[in-house]
């Protein structure tokens, strides 16, 4: 399985905090496609949006950043502060 994690405005509009999914995935890449086919909504926050924001294992990673079961993905926006 997979721990899927969404944080700030990505849990708010998606509407969920995390859920766990099969690990059927080779990259990240593949696990958004899979997530967009839910609808337009998953597919502007997380297929069509430039600044999503992926970490996997709490490591910066990017969409061909392979995946395997155990591994924890995290989508979140851009961290700003000052």
């Amino acid at each position: 399985m997979l721990n899927v994690l969404y944080f700030a405005s990505f849990r708010e509009i998606l509407g969920q905090a995390q859920e766990q999914l099969p690990a059927d995935y080779q990259t990240v890449d593949c696990l958004l496609k899979d997530l967009a086919a839910r609808g337009e909504t998953w597919q502007q926050a997380l297929l069509h949006n430039q600044n999503l924001q992926i970490a996997v294992n709490h490591d910066v990673a990017n969409r061909q950043t392979a995946i395997k079961a155990g591994d924890e993905v995290a989508f979140f926006p851009p961290v700003t502060g000052g």
